[in-house]
């Protein structure tokens, strides 16, 4: 399962959560932090400093595979078990604060890092506050998740004119794969269809995504949720084009070199103007009923500039973090660094960007997407 494939546990039942847990149920102890997040806050770089600094303390941290399965998890009952969280934005809102699965952070101890922050989480972030003003998480890995283009092939200038109508275009066929991460391919085959994939979908909007859904699948040349094996396919020209892919699938190609992979957010598209979706990351306090002083002192260790770098640059895929608006941390990354995550051009990206949320109408969606792929 890939580490962006958020669609994989959707749709568990209560039943299949009651057989979900995990065999080894870490006690909940003073001396002791659990962390439940993607990939990367669970590396020795990130976890090994901290550590060093509570050599008496036991920190264990575990790699998700879908953001629904880890909240699952909470909802399961092992806020008993976790003191963070670590998952994408629409959840800590929407979902985990309203459920009491988290608690609010301290607002006199981490509202000054977001001074710091680049520009559009400076504010601060939105997202990161319930609505009666309690702060719930923290950004900081973030970025435009929409196609990749060899531009040996295809310009930026065209593909960013064109679009997800680029993936329509009778020329294209058999010219692009598709990197099979299902529930980004849904949210993209309805931007594709001219259609906002985080609204309810009546009967006209569902016979037009099962056509997209056809004429996507049905023009390709190849189906992969690896996202090296996509990378590859487009550099030996393979391929000159994938479906669903962005910042953080193009940029270990980028950085060896290969900078005609390029990560694309369209110009325009269907939803307000927009084309692209973006995510970001936070990580939040689970409501555990004998919580961890540590966690909060771990939040505000990745805030550090050397653990920053460390997040955003882990585990063969790089991308930015919100705190690089802060010099200390910028001066970190080299040049190379910085083209490989197109930090030139992020900011106008992002600005293009629709904020990554729940499909609304997954259960119908994901069955007429299924039938597809398999035809």
């Amino acid at each position: 399962m890939t580490r962006r494939d958020f669609n994989k546990t959707v749709g568990l039942s209560v039943a299949a959560l009651a057989c979900g847990l995990p065999g080894k149920v870490f006690a909940a102890d003073k001396n002791e932090l659990n962390i439940l997040c993607w990939e990367g806050y669970n590396t020795d770089d990130v976890l090994g400093p901290f550590r060093k600094a509570h050599p008496k303390a036991t920190v264990r941290a575990e790699s998700g595979t879908s953001d629904p399965d880890m909240i699952n998890k909470l909802r399961a009952g092992e806020v008993k078990v976790w003191d963070l969280i670590n998952v994408n934005q629409p959840w800590a809102r929407n979902q985990l604060m309203p459920e009491g699965l988290i608690k609010p952070l301290d607002k006199a101890r981490f509202l000054p890092f977001f001074e710091k922050m680049s520009p559009e989480f400076k504010k601060p972030y939105p997202l990161a506050f319930a609505d009666n003003g309690n702060l719930i998480g923290m950004p900081q890995r973030y970025g435009p998740f929409s196609f990749v283009v060899n531009t040996d092939k295809i310009s930026r200038k065209t593909a960013e004119e064109q679009g997800w109508k680029l993936f329509l275009d009778p020329k294209m066929k058999g010219r692009y794969g598709i990197l099979t991460y299902d529930n980004w391919n849904i949210i993209h085959m309805c931007l594709t269809g001219g259609l906002n994939p985080f609204k309810p979908l009546d009967a006209a909007g569902m016979e037009t995504f099962k056509k997209t859904a056809i004429q996507i699948f049905g023009g390709s040349k190849m189906l992969s949720d690896d996202l090296v094996a996509m990378n590859t396919a487009l550099i030996n020209g393979e391929i000159d084009a994938y479906f669903t892919g962005g910042t953080y699938t193009a940029s270990p190609a980028r950085l060896d070199g290969l900078t005609n992979v390029l990560a694309i957010t369209p110009q325009s598209g269907p939803v307000d103007g927009k084309g692209g979706v973006a995510w970001i990351e936070l990580t939040s306090l689970v409501n555990n009923p004998t919580p961890s002083p540590l966690a909060e002192d771990f939040l505000e260790f990745v805030q550090k500039p050397e653990i920053c770098k460390a997040v955003g640059f882990a585990e063969g895929t790089y991308n930015p973090v919100s705190q690089m608006g802060n010099p200390e941390v910028f001066k970190l990354w080299n040049a190379e660094e910085l083209d490989a995550i197109q930090w030139g051009t992020l900011e106008e990206e992002m600005s293009r960007c629709l904020e990554y949320d729940v499909v609304a109408s997954y259960d119908e969606l994901i069955k007429i997407y299924s039938a597809a792929k398999r035809a």
